[in-house]
């Protein structure tokens, strides 16, 4: 078995980060939930041109914090004759919520499934703006001279929680049912929709993006996802007066921090020569979560699709 690039197993089992935690972490999300709340989502369903046998299909659209009209894909069964579960997908960075038919496998199951456009990204979500400083590339970075507040992630994140919250409510959807998914900016953002809305009963992230921003400097790995940190001082702080101050501003979405809100069970992968998402930055995630969790380890694998892991997160969810 070859050694991650990283650090021994033995150590990563243990790692528990390196970016620093606002000391405000909490109160910033609890305030952000409490304005997300504030929001009337004003829910629209609209028939798509897809169709399947036993499934409906619909483009929703709601809306988010900052007045922006987010979209998701919703498949429903057509035969509900009680409250099912329900799988919401979160998919990587820069993408969108993908095709119908890759989803067709829960929604014939008795699954209603809601996929994720991230604001601003491939799909159809509106991203308003309102930052000043780049926008030809970095969600990441996006707001990050501002304040914390007008960091884009916090807005994704907050999206993620609020399509929980819709779909929960739905007349088909037993609220107890619901699990989350999704592969790299997807993990990412799968453990934060956990722990921001307590509802969740399952999530299953693979490779998770979007953890341990100083540990991927430090690792010199600031490169491919994570490239807008170097742009970023390149740009707005060529000789790193204000590091700190940047990287505790990443503390704000850093979901390694979010991790011990968590409630939902957990069944995560990671590979362990990922130079995408480096395998430390993950476990520093992992191993803050303190619900009942399982890991799939692929020693072998980089950033890369895992044999047998969609599989599994269909077997996982098969418990709600």
């Amino acid at each position: 078995m070859p050694l991650t690039f990283d650090m021994p197993l033995k150590k990563l089992r243990f790692y528990r980060g390196r970016n620093p935690r606002p000391k405000d972490f909490d109160k910033f999300w609890d305030r952000s939930l409490k304005e997300m709340k504030a929001v009337d989502p004003d829910v629209k369903l609209v028939k798509s041109d897809f169709k399947a046998p036993g499934v409906e299909c619909f483009d929703m659209f709601f809306t988010g914090v900052g007045n922006a009209r987010i979209h998701a894909k919703l498949l429903r069964p057509v035969k509900v004759t009680r409250p099912g579960p329900a799988v919401l997908m979160f998919h990587g960075y820069s993408g969108h919520a993908g095709d119908w038919f890759d989803k067709l496998g829960f929604a014939a199951c008795g699954f209603t499934v809601a996929a994720l456009d991230c604001r601003g990204q491939a799909g159809r979500s509106e991203d308003p703006g309102g930052v000043t400083g780049n926008t030809l590339r970095g969600h990441l970075i996006r707001g990050l001279a501002n304040d914390p507040e007008k960091l884009l992630f916090r807005q994704i994140f907050l999206d993620t929680a609020q399509l929980a919250g819709i779909v929960m409510d739905m007349p088909g959807v037993d609220r107890k049912r619901v699990g989350v998914t999704g592969g790299s900016q997807g993990g990412g953002l799968t453990l934060a929709c956990a722990a921001l809305e307590p509802g969740i009963k399952l999530a299953a992230p693979t490779f998770p993006f979007l953890c341990d921003y100083r540990r991927v400097w430090e690792m010199d790995q600031a490169k491919d996802a994570y490239g807008e940190l170097q742009e970023f001082f390149r740009w707005f702080d060529p000789r790193h007066e204000k590091e700190d101050l940047w990287f505790t501003r990443l503390g704000y979405i850093d979901v390694q921090h979010l991790c011990p809100r968590i409630r939902a069970k957990v069944n995560m992968a990671i590979g362990l020569m990922d130079t995408v998402c480096p395998p430390s930055t993950q476990f520093a995630a992992y191993n803050k979560i303190r619900s009942i969790k399982t890991l799939e380890l692929y020693p072998d694998f980089r950033h890369e699709g895992l044999p047998e892991r969609s599989d599994n997160i269909f077997k996982f969810m098969s418990n709600l």
